[in-house]
């Protein structure tokens, strides 16, 4: 019988291995361990022999979708002032634990789920654990902390609006997504960041972040044993492991899916270009033509071979900056273009740019182009799986957001089993839907 992938069917207490990978002659190369602890807190582990170094990354399920319009921003306020201290650790203990042995420690927020993640020796996996453990369970939140980070926060979002590139994608997102939750910047506004209180922040914290939401991922030169001894010690703080029937949550699942909106937005600002996005509706995290979108990724704008780079930087000069890209959610996604340029060849951009996404629903792909796109996507894969960091987090977004977890000889043969017919089959019916447009520059208004 073949185990089964989610966590949701593994009782607490018990471990599975949910991947094994070998060397041409045999040899374990990669081992995914996964162990439920009580409270039903994950800890999945990727064992990599032969590298010195570890990372550790605590995942919680929760990020700015999840917020309601008066809490937006409390998912990236809350990563903030975590790092602020405990009961027994200040903000400067957790700074100089991991300065004091060249570790790297940070911290991010996306639309569905927040990661604390730190990369250390070998040997000292454990400090980072403890201290992970530490913040996440116990944090003291006070009055003086949250004041102190609100200003940090209005201070970065004030950066990311001097940055042309963040506005025109937070404004393609508020165009896309409308009032709700997905269409707000992760960051919040000022407004909802000078509005959150303490108590608000602490009650958000604590119907949060719960062990059955939260995913421990460890990948490099680890042992499974040592590291769910390790977590099981440094979540055990505020009783949080204290409930013995709580078992994980299941990947986050909508009820309603959303597509994307139709239509065009512009905002004026003095910058020396205009940017925009140009998007249509694209395909949810668990489609299996993602393979397929990453291979018309590739020929239409993933790279400096790719026809739009080729036609409008090489060709014609339009433009500096151009690329295509995905972005993949619970229950909906899109498909976009970047581009910044001079205002006055915006129009001329605009009109390159939807022909060749018509062209290429229109003729397809050609036998060189696909291979190449093929390559990129392997190379990419293979070369990215050689740092912890990476492998870390691919296993915890395995566990907390899909219900598999494939090998990377299994994700080549994916790849290499997309057709020329099947991207342009996705080609047709991306680029016959609606558009969305975000401009942002001199001439927007």
């Amino acid at each position: 019988m073949t185990t089964p992938f989610t966590a949701t069917q593994q009782a607490p207490g018990t471990t599975r291995t949910l991947l094994v990978e070998h060397d041409a002659g045999g040899s374990v190369v990669s081992q995914v361990r996964r162990t439920v602890l009580p409270g039903g807190l994950r800890v999945v582990t990727e064992t990599m022999p032969g590298v010195r170094s570890a990372t550790v990354g605590a995942w919680i399920g929760v990020g700015s979708r999840d917020e309601t319009p008066t809490l937006s921003g409390a998912s990236h306020f809350l990563e903030h002032v975590l790092f602020k201290g405990t009961p027994t650790r200040s903000a400067m203990d957790i700074s100089i634990a991991l300065d004091a042995v060249g570790g790297e420690f940070n911290a991010f927020t996306a639309k569905e789920y927040t990661c604390f993640h730190a990369r250390v020796l070998d040997q000292d996996l454990p400090l980072a654990i403890e201290v992970l453990g530490d913040m996440i369970t116990s944090s003291t939140i006070t009055p003086e902390d949250v004041e102190a980070e609100r200003e940090v926060i209005l201070d970065e979002i004030a950066m990311h609006d001097d940055d042309p590139d963040d506005v025109v994608h937070n404004l393609y997102a508020e165009k896309a997504w409308g009032g709700s939750s997905l269409g707000r910047p992760i960051a919040g506004t000022v407004a909802s960041i000078e509005a959150l209180t303490r108590d608000r922040i602490v009650e958000y914290y604590r119907s949060t972040y719960r062990p059955q939401d939260i995913v421990v991922a460890a990948a490099g030169n680890v042992d499974h044993d040592d590291v769910v001894r390790q977590v099981a010690a440094a979540f055990s703080g505020s009783d949080f492991l204290a409930d013995a029937d709580a078992v994980p949550s299941p990947p986050r699942r909508l009820e309603q899916s959303q597509r994307t909106a139709a239509g065009e937005i512009a905002l004026s600002r003095p910058f020396e270009q205009v940017n925009l996005v140009l998007g249509v509706n694209g395909l949810v995290r668990t489609d299996d033509r993602r393979y397929a979108l990453g291979a018309v990724n590739a020929v239409l704008g993933g790279g400096t071979s790719s026809r739009l780079f080729q036609e409008v930087r090489e060709r014609r000069g339009l433009a500096y900056s151009i690329y295509s890209f995905a972005s993949h959610y619970a229950d909906t996604g899109m498909f976009g273009v970047g581009v910044g340029c001079l205002p006055a060849r915006k129009d001329d951009v605009l009109e390159v740019v939807r022909a060749e996404m018509q062209r290429l629903a229109d003729e397809g792909v050609t036998a060189d182009e696909l291979s190449r796109g093929k390559g990129q996507l392997r190379g990419g894969l293979v070369l990215s799986m050689e740092e912890s960091g990476t492998r870390m987090s691919r296993i915890a977004k395995a566990e907390l957001l899909y219900d598999e977890l494939p090998g990377i000889d299994e994700v080549i043969s994916r790849i290499d089993a997309v057709t020329s017919e099947e991207v342009q089959v996705l080609a047709k019916e991306l680029f016959s839907q609606p558009e969305t447009l975000a401009v942002v520059g001199p001439v927007a208004g």
